[in-house]
């Protein structure tokens, strides 16, 4: 089985698209019987996260991750082409995933509880693949789990891109928070108080610059709908 997950970037989309995104358009996804099928929607429970960087215009609005067989196959042929009459601009990427922290497994459809901050990574040009993967999944990983009020973590390295003009992205990170940290920094880090605060930042920073993470990147804040796991039965 193979993960791909698509970004759906696009202006004007309010309430309506959110919720039009959630329920109509993941019900039609659900009909080609992808495996699995997550959605992550920047909609009102966190759409003015302080945690938010963007590069790209149109900016992400949206991530839909399927599982699928085939990632050249008909379904997802079809799942793109759906998404398409959504937004401005669809990009797929195939990607492989680790999870260091698994998320908590929530009934179908029901968003998970907190933010889901996602943030789009690219590799710098001075670095090379193994050095950069090194930093970030061997040196990173620990200090991000340690650092931040995460309780939920997965990692999305992109093997290519899928789509035409697809923006370049080198890695797709999905990082779940408590609801507050939309807009306490405390909260997203987890701090006790304020020099607690820095010093968990100042860790978190240079650890994100060793692998160039510190810039050129788009945080998303969104809210997180499983619709179809396709772990489920599965121990942890």
């Amino acid at each position: 089985m193979e993960k791909v997950i698509l970004t759906l970037r696009g202006t004007d989309v309010g309430d309506a698209w959110c919720a039009r995104l959630r329920e109509q358009v993941a019900a039609d996804l659900l009909d080609l019987g992808l495996p699995g099928l997550a959605i992550n929607v920047r909609d009102a429970e966190v759409r003015d996260s302080l945690m938010t960087l963007t590069t790209m215009t149109p900016p992400v609005v949206a991530l839909v991750s399927v599982w699928t067989q085939q990632h050249y196959g008909d379904q997802m042929l079809a799942a793109t082409a759906l998404l398409q009459k959504e937004c401005d601009e669809v990009a797929a990427y195939l990607v492989t995933e680790s999870v260091p922290l698994s998320p908590p497994r929530t009934a179908p459809g029901r968003r998970t509880d907190g933010l889901a901050n996602v943030a789009l990574l690219r590799r710098p040009a001075d670095l090379d693949e193994a050095t950069w993967l090194s930093r970030w999944h061997i040196d990173h990983t620990p200090v991000a789990i340690e650092t931040q009020a995460t309780f939920g973590y997965t990692q999305n390295a992109v093997v290519r891109s899928l789509t035409p003009a697809a923006p370049s992205i080198s890695a797709i990170v999905e990082e779940l928070f408590p609801q507050e940290a939309t807009s306490s920094l405390h909260a997203f880090f987890g701090a006790a108080d304020d020099e607690d605060l820095r010093h968990r930042m100042d860790r978190m920073m240079a650890s994100t610059a060793a692998f160039g993470a510190n810039k050129d990147v788009d945080t998303v804040p969104t809210s997180r709908y499983v619709y179809r796991d396709p772990f489920a039965g599965q121990s942890d």
